[in-house]
């Protein structure tokens, strides 16, 4: 799957910028204070939570409401018609677009990393394709097996428990990540394969709420290791794993590394693709998705949401950068944007 190699350039040109303008439509300002409330995924929510600030200096009567529940939560409120947006990290499934009364739109907001992150005394641990998955389906349960020290040649490694960290709610990166694992190991596979829920086998697994209940449960465990959105692995300052990709090349998790596997991914005209295992950069990878009804009963919430959503993949891509997230490429964001503007 694939984004062309111009898809995440950094760097967009004032004629773009005008392009972007000229074809996007123009909204009036709200005429009166309108709050629309959304639901979901813990990856974007730095984003979505600078995002709601942000739009106010365009349309200062805007008021968006964002609740970071885990991306499973997210869809359930969409098909259960109880927020005005929602948002996650695994694009919908035909099944699940079916029990949505009022149709549904899948935005793309971002891509980001899946960083691993660990609680260990070593500054530049590296895991291979083989070691990985096996870590997470139990297979390698110490520090110190010959499998991760074949990874970490004349490294230190403690002679203690592996104490693994995943996410206890229905989760987007939960996704992103599992659908990367199952990719590359066919024991991992078999044994818990590509879920927002995965039913862990790993005797004595700890499971956290969100990412921020990740990445602190690894920060406070020694010998801990877990998956969590890059920017938290950041924000809380954990040590995170360079990871093996397709190339054989061990790569940290970065912006740069980020862009670099999602250059190759093409959008369908839905805008729902799955991002397994990237034939450059950093390998565990994914997009994000804001959830939006084709139609609303209240007129004045559809042109609030409209409106966000223009912001939002227009000047609110430039906020992307800022926090770690990888963009939309402007041509795929045009078609998003007209695809929103037929919101009834």
């Amino acid at each position: 799957m694939t984004f062309s190699t111009t898809v995440l350039n950094r760097v967009v040109s004032a004629s773009a910028i005008m392009a972007a303008v000229t074809l996007g439509p123009i909204f009036t300002a709200i005429a009166q204070a309108e709050t629309i409330n959304g639901a979901g995924a813990t990856f974007p929510a730095p984003l979505y939570e600078r995002y709601a600030r942000e739009v106010k200096k365009k349309y200062p009567d805007l008021g968006v409401n964002y609740q970071a529940v885990g991306s499973g939560a997210g869809v359930n409120q969409v098909i259960a018609g109880t927020v005005d947006f929602g948002a996650s990290d695994s694009a919908m499934t035909d099944a699940e677009i079916a029990k949505v009364k009022n149709g549904v739109i899948l935005v793309p907001t971002a891509g980001g990393a899946v960083a691993i992150a660990h609680n260990l005394p070593i500054d530049n641990l590296k895991l291979s394709r083989k070691t990985l998955p096996a870590i997470f389906s139990g297979q390698i349960t110490k520090w110190d097996d010959p499998q991760i020290k074949a990874d970490n040649p004349g490294v230190n490694l403690p002679s203690q428990p592996i104490k693994v960290v995943v996410r206890a709610d229905s989760s987007g990166t939960s996704f992103i990540f599992t659908n990367h694992l199952n990719s590359i190991s066919p024991y991992f596979k078999g044994r818990i394969g590509v879920s927002k829920s995965p039913n862990w086998t790993i005797p004595n697994v700890t499971k956290a709420k969100g990412n921020p209940g990740v990445a602190s449960s690894v920060t406070r465990t020694p010998g801990a290791i877990g998956y969590v959105e890059y920017e938290y692995a950041l924000k809380n300052k954990l040590k995170v794993a360079q990871v093996q990709n397709k190339q054989g090349q061990f790569v940290a998790p970065s912006l740069q590394t980020a862009n670099e596997a999602l250059s190759t991914v093409n959008f369908p005209d839905n805008f729902r693709v799955f991002v397994d295992d990237p034939a450059q950069g950093y390998p565990i990878v994914g997009l994000t998705w804001l959830l939006v009804y084709k139609s609303y009963p209240n007129a004045a919430k559809g042109t609030a949401v409209k409106n966000f959503l223009n912001w939002v993949l227009t000047d609110g891509q430039q906020i992307n950068d800022d926090l770690n997230y990888s963009r939309i490429p402007a041509p795929v964001a045009q078609k998003v944007i007209q695809t929103v503007n037929s919101i009834k």
